[in-house]
């Protein structure tokens, strides 16, 4: 049960659960630029395959 005002150990949890988001969130963002480069480049290799494959095809 919570008391108002917080005792030392609640503002303890408090304070950890807000630093293991804040870290969780880092983590995920960390990750998700560190992805961006190889999936950019997999779609650009993507469309330059579908324009030279429609060239091909439809430019006779």
């Amino acid at each position: 049960m919570w008391q108002f005002p917080p005792t030392p150990k609640q503002l303890a949890a408090t304070a950890f659960c807000f630093a293991t988001g804040v870290a969780l969130i880092a983590v995920g963002a960390h990750l998700s630029y560190a992805n961006v480069a190889p999936q950019q480049a997999r779609v650009q290799a993507r469309r330059e395959f579908v324009r030279e494959y429609l060239r091909k095809k439809f430019d006779q």
